[in-house]
């Protein structure tokens, strides 16, 4: 069965964007991108990148790991505020949204944990959770993996990792892979350990 990755970069004090939700690697972002940072990305998750990203590095591997993509309206709409209606033409890529209207992803009004239940079951390669916040805390049960992008830095308040309005549930994890840059980030792979008694 595919397994649904929320793979996604934070601060040492748990908030992937700002306050204002802004993209925090973009222009006036505070988010610095290493050499070895965007290196490690290459190599070992080209998949993720965008496709101006992709293009502008030359970029062409088809990635191991996910061939489909979902992301909450509002993180897709970061890149359509930046003229790119779809940042990755190169995956399946579903935007969870009652309102939004396009036909350059594939948008899902429904339930999102239906959703990413049904796509589970189809074959291929994992999901990947791209984000924001308000849909992982949504898709909070249904989380297999987190492969977090830690940066050595802080920012006092912002979007939480799971968003401000997850309940309280408590999920066990086991660090199955992790990677330390020179640049001060680690890649973290936690795997969703296994519950009942011991």
């Amino acid at each position: 069965m595919r397994k649904l990755v929320y793979y996604i970069a934070s601060t040492l004090d748990g908030f992937i964007a700002g306050p204002d939700g802004a993209d925090p690697t973009g222009p006036g972002g505070f988010w610095p991108i290493a050499e070895d940072y965007l290196r490690h990305m290459v190599a070992e998750f080209p998949e993720t990148l965008p496709g101006p990203a992709r293009d502008a590095l030359g970029v062409t591997a088809e990635g191991t790991r996910f061939d489909t993509v979902v992301e909450g309206r509002k993180s897709y709409e970061i890149g359509l505020g930046a003229g790119v209606p779809d940042a990755y033409p190169h995956l399946r890529h579903i935007v969870f949204s009652r309102t939004l209207r396009t036909t350059d992803v594939e948008v899902v009004a429904g339930d999102p944990v239906e959703a990413v239940r049904a796509l589970k079951q189809e074959d291929g390669k994992d999901i990947w959770l791209v984000g924001g916040g308000a849909l992982a805390g949504a898709l909070y049960p249904e989380i297999d993996r987190l492969i977090v992008k830690l940066a050595p830095l802080t920012i006092g308040s912002g979007v939480p990792l799971f968003g401000a309005g997850t309940g309280f549930d408590v999920r066990n994890w086991t660090l199955t892979d992790h990677v330390r840059l020179d640049s001060g980030s680690l890649f973290l792979t936690y795997d969703r350990a296994a519950t009942g008694a011991a």
